[in-house]
């Protein structure tokens, strides 16, 4: 390692710290996210995964709340602070929309509604260096979505999260031509593998097992001040100088940590016939 990349690794490990961010760098950040966006032109792919049983006994798929809008032109999800009983702003914007009684407001007023995801812990077999990741993915109403196709899993083949008789499962990727042109990943099918340990070595299922990450280190809340400049239609940009959240595009932005863009560094899932259609995997 050089002088250079010795005084990068340093920076970016004091600069995380004193954000609150457990990450030393943005790609180690980067490692805890799993993803299942194929790249263009791709003509399928399958990928293995172990979900991790939880402490506690309680269902592994966390359910959460995110906003999805467009901010600098990117769409991007926001954690929606009204789960945790603080202020919404985005949500007063959709509130005082559908107070007008105008129906083209109450139509822009869904733009505006948190939608819920799960999250949940698990084991990237063709990445398992990486250690335990997250993988987000939205409730689709219509009982086509990830969780309607794994419940089955569940329901017919007993805890496939069990660390010694759980089951690794499959997933069947392609891609996906929506109606307005758009092209997304489907997960055309989740299929269970045989019965088998987590891992052969018992302490590596414990470093897994109590590993203590959690999603919330992981996905970013956005801070009130940056939620209102969003849902006031103006471009939230970090000012290293400041230490602060400003309204522009010629702030410079900072990269990582507590502060970092989620649309400049988490590879989103998309699945089709999902709303937002313009979702990009960023």
């Amino acid at each position: 390692m050089g002088t250079f990349e010795a005084v990068q690794a340093q920076y970016e490990k004091n600069k995380n710290a004193a954000s609150g961010s457990k990450f030393a760098s943005s790609e180690e950040r980067m490692k805890k996210y799993f993803t299942t966006v194929l790249p263009k032109g791709s003509t399928g792919e399958e990928r293995r995964v172990r979900i991790l049983p939880t402490k506690d006994g309680s269902s592994p798929f966390v359910e959460v709340y995110f906003h999805e809008i467009q901010v600098d032109g990117k769409w991007v999800k926001l954690f929606d602070p009204k789960q945790e009983g603080k202020r919404s702003p985005l949500n007063e914007v959709k509130e005082s929309l559908e107070a007008t009684g105008v129906e083209s407001d109450k139509e822009l007023s869904k733009s505006y509604r948190s939608r819920k995801f799960y999250i949940v812990k698990l084991i990237d077999r063709d990445n398992e260096a990486d250690g335990p990741k997250f993988w987000r993915f939205k409730h689709n109403s219509k009982q086509e979505g990830i969780l309607d196709k794994i419940f089955p899993i569940f329901r017919n083949k007993g805890d496939i999260t069990d660390p010694a008789k759980g089951r690794d499962l499959i997933l069947s990727l392609s891609l996906t031509t929506s109606g307005t042109g758009k092209v997304y990943t489907s997960v055309n099918s989740i299929i269970p593998e045989d019965v088998g340990p987590l891992h052969t070595d018992d302490e590596v299922v414990k470093k897994w097992i109590t590993d203590p990450l959690t999603w919330s280190d992981v996905y970013s809340k956005k801070p009130e001040d940056y939620l209102d400049m969003v849902a006031n239609g103006e471009t939230p940009k970090w000012d290293k100088d400041a230490k602060k959240w400003v309204n522009g595009s010629t702030a410079e932005a900072s990269i990582g940590g507590a502060t970092s863009s989620d649309a400049a560094i988490i590879p989103d899932d998309s699945q089709a016939g999902d709303e937002p259609d313009e979702d990009l995997p960023f």
